[in-house]
């Protein structure tokens, strides 16, 4: 550093690249010395880069996090290569587990080097969806990873509120995925499960596995998986699923209707996001059954007479479930991480690939071109 310079660590929280004195860039060029980290920055739908930017500073009532796993949600694909971020440019990524490394003015009850996940979703407190606890329904929220700077990175910052320590044995990458993990158990404890009762999950990719764990958890006697990728169905096998069906290969709907005696399953999830499976799970439905939709498809739907007929005849109920709950006594995420932490939610063979950061570009232009079979992608900025 030229003599005479002085250290200014962390650019201002309101700028990407500003700090309260100028560009970070003007300040370098002055002979500060600013702190960095390599992370993912998205500066238009498909462009996105791994580069050196400056590193978060916690604010009050925020900690520091030190990145060691982040996986790639669905979404992420959709948001990165199509559809952008609400600004840019934009660190995505927020399924992540890390390890605490600073704490904000007034953070207590927290110790640097606890091993923690992290809520993305940062409600309001304000609306009437807070007031009830309703976060994931709040209606001005921020999120990580889209609203403000995600773990596509070496170091993300957010609220205390929102960490989770890991339970002991709960790696970084199982930790990761208790977002998914956390958004199966919202789904499926909509569907008002009774002892013994099937349930077909159709779309088994990582939320889809995790329900297929958490519905044999809740009592379901019988789990059928529904999928056109024969790996995928390999991966819900291995981790219990009782009748696997390739809905490339066989009709699901006479698999299912064949196997259960003509009567359908009492319960269904559509995981998929696609019309088909949609139209799919409710004439899978057995009479007086529910059926719960989380899949996001972005498509119009047109039901076949025959599935509006089924709705009615079979008095059977629909559902939507979107993103879990993280209020207390009502936490998805609490509970996910008490079965995680007893070793009954795991993440099996879930996770295909296992990537350093710089290989998210050309990894995001594959899985959007789906060039070759992935499951759940997770990066590890340290590798």
């Amino acid at each position: 550093m030229p003599a005479g310079a002085r250290p200014y660590p962390n650019v201002w929280a309101g700028s990407k690249n500003r700090t309260p004195y100028g560009s970070a860039d003007r300040l370098a060029q002055r002979g500060f010395k600013l702190k960095t980290m390599k992370a993912a920055n998205l500066y238009a739908p498909g462009d996105l880069r791994v580069e050196a930017v400056p590193m978060p500073e916690p604010a009050a009532g925020e900690v520091l996090v030190k990145v060691k796993a982040c996986g790639v949600c669905g979404s992420d694909i959709s948001r990165v290569m199509e559809t952008g971020t609400y600004h840019f440019p934009t660190i995505p990524g927020h399924e992540f587990a890390g390890e605490v490394v600073e704490l904000g003015p007034g953070v207590a009850g927290i110790t640097p080097g606890s091993r923690v996940t992290v809520v993305p979703l940062i409600p309001c407190k304000a609306c009437q969806y807070c007031g009830i606890g309703a976060y994931h329904l709040c209606e001005h929220y921020s999120y990580l990873g889209s609203r403000a700077d995600g773990a596509f990175a070496e170091y993300v910052k957010g609220p205390a509120a929102n960490l989770l320590p890991l339970p002991e044995g709960v790696d970084f990458a199982l930790g990761a995925m208790t977002d998914p993990a956390a958004v199966a158990l919202h789904a499926i404890r909509k569907l008002g499960i009774d002892a013994g009762d099937r349930l077909a999950v159709f779309g088994v990719g990582p939320i889809g596995a995790f329900a297929l764990q958490w519905a044999k958890i809740v009592g379901v006697r019988e789990t059928i998986a529904v999928d056109i990728f024969p790996e995928k169905l390999q991966i819900a096998h291995d981790l219990g699923a009782d009748l696997c069906v390739d809905g490339s290969q066989d009709d699901p709907l006479g698999v299912i209707q064949e196997h259960t005696g003509g009567t359908g399953v009492e319960r269904a999830l559509e995981f998929a996001g696609h019309p088909v499976t949609q139209e799919q799970s409710i004439l899978a439905t057995a009479k007086r059954g529910a059926c719960v939709w989380g899949g996001i498809s972005h498509q119009g739907l047109n039901l076949s007479a025959k599935a509006v007929d089924a709705i009615l005849r079979k008095e059977m109920t629909i559902t939507g479930s979107w993103n879990s709950s993280f209020a207390p006594l009502v936490s998805d995420w609490e509970k996910t991480l008490i079965y995680m932490g007893q070793g009954k939610i795991t993440a099996g063979n879930i996770i295909s690939h296992r990537l350093a950061l710089e290989a998210i570009r050309e990894t995001f232009a594959m899985m959007l071109a789906r060039k070759q079979y992935f499951n759940k992608v997770m990066f590890f900025p340290e590798m």
